[in-house]
């Protein structure tokens, strides 16, 4: 196999591959890998890694174990931060590394790799040869890729297909003043003033929320695809709608970026009108325990089977910060576990690839672990306002965790009443189950 020319030549004037290349990688068979301990890397689209078929009648997944470092995200990631994924994922310069996925894939990141000084460097011969040891999200649907909803557009044969009606909506806080920049052709628009309010920003009442759905055209059996310039805002929206009885909401993984990364055409200019429908064709709410109240949460705490998940940075978490110009009390709910999150209150670098996208299962059950959050729990997510924590919803949602919901009032509800049990300072784990 032989390195493409031009990925080398634009490796080295980006800088990111500072040593010489090693030869091209031969093949072996995974067994042969297996056989040698090697790591199993999957140098594909997280999408295809987890569980897309890369053809609308195919199988999609990985190889059980394998790592997801795909080839796109080599121009996100600097040496040092390739490096950092690496020790993260305990790659040591003498493990055999078997890599699978196009050769310009596969090429690619041997290039990268070696760059690093990484040298024994295969390609598996025999990658998803056989479909039934292949791993895949459970419900792998409801994160959807550019592509896919390009070609849904365009009336293709595609994987997954809703059953019904189906619509595109970016969702976003206030006016849509980037939506009319650009945004997906024919997508809605929701401001999400219109699923929440103050003061705490709680979700609106049942009846608000039914009206806002038969105004967008949105019945019980509509498939709506979810998208926002932030994920966790079309997050927020995807919890609500579940929780009133939208039965199939499905979320663009990675968001706006990705579609804009991937080429497709964009559209500009206002929101189309919308054709409203007459009834939602079903009881609401659909689904009362996706998202819980202060009372219900506090019912979670310090149980072994259920864990209150705070899906906040750690200096939100120890109380260091509130996270919020407009929320004043600074700690956590004394007995919630840790959910990790990101930098800062608008960031969930935990949860994302370099292009956006969630981390594989793997990746985000061992954080979750660590603190004891497991998928045979009640588990809910809670951030500040929701936002955050209906991202992580989503993810575990995706991941086949059953009990799942959004603490909907978070530390803003919890803490404006001085009553409510709160905690500041470093602590461990396993402090959440005293």
């Amino acid at each position: 196999m032989k390195f493409s020319s031009r990925l080398i030549v634009a490796a080295l004037l980006s800088g990111y591959v500072t040593m010489g290349y090693s030869a091209p990688a031969t093949p072996l068979s995974l067994a042969d890998a297996q056989a040698q301990q090697g790591v199993i890397l999957d140098t594909r689209l997280s999408a295809f890694y987890n569980g897309w078929p890369q053809q609308a009648d195919g199988v999609g997944g990985h190889e059980a174990s394998a790592l997801n470092l795909a080839a796109g995200w080599l121009s996100q990631m600097d040496n040092p931060q390739l490096a950092a994924w690496t020790e993260r994922h305990k790659l040591s310069k003498e493990t055999l590394i078997a890599l699978y996925g196009s050769e310009q894939e596969t090429d690619a990141v041997q290039a990268r790799l070696a760059g690093l000084g990484y040298e024994n460097i295969r390609v598996l011969s025999d990658a998803l040869a056989q479909q039934d040891r292949l791993q895949r999200l459970a419900h792998f649907e409801q994160l959807v890729y550019p592509e896919w909803i390009h070609n849904l557009q365009q009336g293709k044969p595609v994987a997954a297909k809703p059953a019904g009606d189906w619509k595109v909506i970016e969702v976003a806080w206030g006016m849509p003043k980037q939506y009319l920049l650009g945004h997906i052709p024919g997508a809605g628009y929701i401001n999400t003033d219109e699923i929440e309010s103050e003061p705490l920003w709680n979700k609106v009442s049942d009846d608000k929320l039914k009206a806002l759905l038969l105004k967008q055209g949105i019945r019980h059996d509509t498939t709506v695809i979810l998208y926002g310039r932030d994920v966790y805002a079309a997050a927020r929206a995807a919890n609500i709608m579940l929780y009133i009885g939208v039965k199939d909401v499905r979320l663009l993984d990675g968001g706006w970026q990705t579609w804009e990364k991937a080429g497709l055409p964009v559209e500009r200019g206002l929101v189309p009108k919308v054709k409203p429908v007459k009834e939602f064709g079903a009881a609401i709410p659909g689904q009362p325990q996706l998202v819980l109240n202060m009372e219900q949460a506090r019912g979670l705490l310090h149980r072994k089977d259920a864990s209150l998940v705070s899906v906040r940075s750690w200096p939100e978490f120890i109380g260091e910060t509130s996270g919020y110009s407009y929320i004043k009390p600074k700690g956590d709910i004394a007995g919630a576990r840790w959910g990790h999150a990101g930098s800062d209150a608008t960031h969930m670098d935990d949860y994302h690839n370099p292009d956006g996208t969630m981390r594989s299962e793997a990746d985000l059950t061992a954080l979750w672990k660590d603190w004891h959050i497991t998928p045979d729990q009640q588990v809910s997510f809670y951030c500040g306002t929701g936002w955050r924590a209906s991202e992580a919803f989503m993810y575990a949602r995706a991941m086949g965790w059953k009990n799942v919901s959004v603490y909907d009032g978070g530390w803003y509800e919890w803490s404006s009443d001085p009553k409510n049990p709160v905690v500041t300072g470093d602590r461990q784990p396993g402090s959440s189950w005293l």
